[in-house]
């Protein structure tokens, strides 16, 4: 069971668009953005899907909207793990800021566990609609959603019916407005569009540099070992290092580092060659 797994695990190399695409696809969800998911409403819901009962829907607020609250919805998500013995360690701080790299992290990881349970299935009588509508906080927010709209409703017929211009007010204004409604709509799906490719690229980026990150720390733990007293006359210790300090203008010190140690392996079968002789 996918618990924890490391940083270089392939599950982190899951792109945005696959992952948003899995939890619309499992939640009948419509994410654009893997910030959405911030308020940690989804990965709850997604840990009751694979474990089923396990969560309380009721707590969840999927109306979450300041820190305080998502906050809130983290615990109960911490508060599963435990139940089920799960040690990842959600870095609550940074998921609430809604920084897209930091949840989008978080997501992999979950894709990566719910797909170890079951195969990746969804238990057939599973409807997260109406599991979705357990959250609390979710049906007030509906009710005052609905209240709020049939009040403008009501208003608007209201100031239509006191005057007897009214309709021909409507689709003059209606008129006026078609150009410019058109324009700023289509105006919003390229910046929609476009902030969505420099989304993409940041996470490219950071992903990169961590994986930077990642090798270099790897070659400097190489390089201290092979400095260590006791190891760095070794001829080993010396081909090693012929490769780390090899400057750039060369393409590979394979080939020398290889020389060294063939040159030490055949002194030290001549020596063992001549101890025999005696």
């Amino acid at each position: 069971m996918a618990t924890n797994i490391g940083m270089m695990d392939g599950a982190y190399f899951v792109g945005r668009n696959e992952i948003l695409a899995w939890i619309n696809a499992r939640l009948h969800l419509n994410l654009s953005r893997v910030e959405e998911a911030a308020s940690g409403a989804v990965q709850c819901q997604m840990m009751d899907m694979a474990h089923p009962g396990v969560v309380p829907m009721h707590k969840v607020n999927f109306d979450a909207k300041t820190e305080y609250d998502m906050i809130q919805n983290y615990k109960i998500l911490q508060e599963v793990f435990n139940k089920l013995k799960i040690t990842k360690h959600i870095e609550v701080n940074k998921l609430v800021k809604g920084r897209p790299l930091d949840n989008l992290e978080f997501l992999q990881w979950l894709k990566r566990y719910c797909d170890s349970i079951n195969g990746g299935t969804m238990k057939e009588n599973y409807n997260p609609t109406e599991r979705r509508n357990k959250g609390g906080k979710e049906r007030n927010s509906k009710g005052s959603q609905k209240n709020f709209k049939s009040l403008q409703t009501n208003n608007s017929l209201n100031s239509v019916s006191s005057d007897g211009m009214g309709s021909n007010k409507i689709s003059v204004t209606k008129q006026g407005k078609v150009g410019g409604v058109a324009t700023v709509a289509n105006s919003s799906v390229e910046i929609q569009e476009l902030t969505g490719e420099l989304t993409d690229l940041k996470l490219s980026v950071d992903l990169l540099e961590k994986e930077r990150d990642f090798y270099f720390a790897k070659l400097r733990d190489i390089e201290i070992l092979s400095q260590t007293p006791e190891l760095e006359n070794f001829p080993m210790s010396m081909a090693i290092k012929k490769i780390l300090y090899a400057g750039e203008e060369k393409e590979s010190a394979l080939a020398e580092a290889q020389e060294i140690v063939a040159q030490i392996i055949k002194v030290e079968k001549t020596e063992y060659s001549d101890d025999d002789e005696c």
